[in-house]
């Protein structure tokens, strides 16, 4: 029994450790069967993961692969279009190529026809080529002669100018040139109406060749309806026509506005009515082809002292700029305002000073224009109906020189006078009737240019009646031009003219004491020199 029991317990320990064996190996079975699991499990998710990769790429590189497809789709469907251009451009150049191959034998045929033609020519010009040496030969000489006839006539234009200088001072009368001034664009209302511009200009002709004859004409209805033309005839020492140049004019007077270097008292004086171009024709314009007397005659004095400086000759020039506005003598080169000094005239031995004025030595043309400019801004102008800037003053310019010969000992003085006259206008034709001042102005202005008309008349009496008085002193303007008047002096008077139809009258009352002017004999000039 007990033999039993011990191999029942034997084989209950036996199971037991059997028991435990067999739940060791399940455990074991267990955990390897977990870790074989869990490793599964990470390899099936590795999978996983690297399967979900490559089949993003694979569809990446399907995407790229259809992209490329499309794109090189695409390039086909261009590379086609452009090949169907290529193609047609092919035939077309192979057109134009044969085109080209057809003009091209056109052109040599053409060509060698020129080439003949050329030779021809080459053939003639050789021919020719003698004719053209002979014909160039003249030609040359032709030009040379044209030059030396050009510069005969100069001189013999300048000859005449000397001779009829040299008569005129015989004579002693005072010259006359006449000037008409050109239309302006502010005197016709439409200028570019060729019929409103031929309306609005008086008829004046310029009949003779020698320039000294002016004709105006005039046609009017009578009472009894009828037309009534009335033509008046001219003369001059010499006229100007519109078109001329200042430099044309000065040209006339050079010589004469030269001798004051020679000891000669010279007066140039311009008169006309209101806006005929007094002051164009003695100051000028703002350039130099349109400098005026002034301007000009002061550099040929300058020019005729510098080219005497080889003969010995030294000058001294000096200069003074007066007004007579109102019968009162203004100095325009005085400072500040106008003083209240009285200015007087004094005439001694053939030269005429006024007290109490600034007058200034010049070395200079430059000198000179200075002074101008600043004796214009000081003259005393107003606008009238006739003029827009009208002078409402008589301005005398002096330029006087003094000399000495240090060779010969000889001394010798002369004066320019340049004289700006101001307007002649009468009242109801200016507008200056409307205005207290402008009244007054013209009144003196228009009794000075009477005084001046007087005096002219009167010497014109004088070699019938020897003690004839002249009336020098009835205005300040004759009794400061006395010697310029009195026969001590070369005159000259610039008329200008307005050539409108409007002022026809008052052109012919210019031209009427023009007239009288120049048919006055005021005495031969007598030369300022003597030997010290």
């Amino acid at each position: 029994m007990d033999a039993e029991r011990m191999k029942v317990a034997a084989l209950q320990a036996e199971q037991s450790s059997l028991s435990r064996s067999v739940a060791a190996a399940r455990s074991q079975e267990s955990t390897q069967r977990r870790e074989l699991i869990s490793r599964t499990a990470d390899e099936i998710d590795a999978l996983r993961k690297r399967h979900a990769r490559e089949l993003i790429e694979l569809e990446e590189d399907a995407r790229r692969r259809e992209r490329e497809l499309h794109d090189a789709t695409a390039d086909l469907a261009t590379t086609r279009e452009d090949l169907e251009r290529e193609r047609k451009a092919s035939a077309a150049l192979r057109d134009a190529l044969s085109q080209s191959n057809t003009a091209n034998t056109s052109l040599q045929a053409q060509s060698s026809a020129l080439q003949s033609q050329l030779d021809a020519l080459r053939a003639a010009n050789d021919g020719t080529a003698e004719t053209v040496m002979t014909l160039r030969l003249e030609l040359e000489a032709a030009q040379r002669r044209i030059g030396e006839l050009e510069e005969e006539a100069h001189e013999a234009e300048m000859t005449r100018r000397r001779l009829h200088n040299m008569v005129q001072e015989l004579k002693g009368n005072i010259r006359v040139f006449a000037r008409v001034r050109p239309l302006l664009a502010s005197d016709v209302s439409s200028p570019e109406d060729e019929k409103v511009r031929k309306e609005t200009l008086a008829n004046m002709a310029f009949p003779d060749r020698d320039n000294r004859e002016i004709v105006l004409s005039s046609s009017s209805e009578s009472a009894t309806g009828q037309e009534r033309k009335e033509t008046w005839n001219f003369s001059f020492d010499r006229v100007f026509e519109p078109q001329s140049t200042q430099e044309e004019v000065f040209e006339e007077i050079s010589m004469l506005a030269q001798s004051c270097a020679d000891g000669y008292n010279v007066c140039i004086f311009a008169y006309g009515q209101t806006g005929s171009g007094k002051s164009f024709t003695m100051e000028g314009g703002p350039t130099s082809e349109n400098a005026g007397m002034i301007p000009r005659a002061v550099d040929q004095v300058f020019q005729a002292t510098e080219e005497l400086k080889s003969k010995g000759w030294e000058y001294i020039l000096e200069g003074q700029f007066l007004e007579i506005y109102n019968e009162t003598i203004n100095d325009l080169l005085g400072k500040g305002e106008f003083d209240k000094k009285k200015h007087e005239i004094k005439h001694e031995k053939g030269t005429t000073r006024v007290t109490d004025v600034v007058v200034k030595p010049l070395r200079s043309p430059a000198e000179v224009r200075a002074l101008l400019a600043l004796a214009n801004s000081r003259r005393t102008v107003a606008a009238t109906l006739m003029n827009e800037r009208s002078s409402r003053s008589h301005s005398v310019f002096t330029l006087r020189i003094r000399g000495t010969n240090t060779h010969t000992g000889q001394a010798c003085e002369g004066a320019l006078n340049l004289v700006d006259l101001a307007g002649s206008e009468r009242l109801n034709a200016s507008g200056a009737g409307k205005n207290k001042d402008r009244l007054r102005e013209t009144q003196n202005i228009n009794k000075s240019l009477s005084a001046l008309g007087d005096v002219i008349a009167a010497l014109g009496e004088k070699s019938d009646k020897s003690d004839k008085h002249i009336p020098y002193r009835n205005s300040k303007l004759t009794y400061l031009l006395q010697n310029s008047l009195g026969g001590n002096s070369k005159a000259l008077m610039f008329l200008n003219l307005s050539p409108l139809a409007a002022h026809l009258n008052e052109s012919l009352c210019s031209l009427r004491f023009a007239t009288k002017v120049n048919n006055t004999h005021v005495g031969t000039a007598k030369k300022q020199i003597k030997s010290t």
